[in-house]
């Protein structure tokens, strides 16, 4: 029996009050895993090379700072 066979089968036996977990899992799982984009990428890389900006603070900070106040 197939890993699909298998699942299909076991469906029938979840009670209807746990079938929202099981719908919210599967859905997750159908989607296809993003490939991040050319940015995201970049962006990656220059952290595992050391770059970046560490920021420590309040997260009102933060958006202050991203906001050039």
């Amino acid at each position: 029996m197939s890993g699909k066979e298998l699942a299909k089968s076991l469906i029938d036996q979840i009670p209807e009050s746990k079938m929202f977990y099981v719908l919210a899992y599967l859905q997750g799982a159908a989607i296809p895993d993003e490939t991040p984009n050319a940015e995201t990428v970049t962006a990656m890389e220059e952290l595992d090379n050391g770059g970046g900006q560490l920021f420590t603070g309040s997260t009102s900070r933060l958006f202050d700072a991203l906001m050039g106040d």
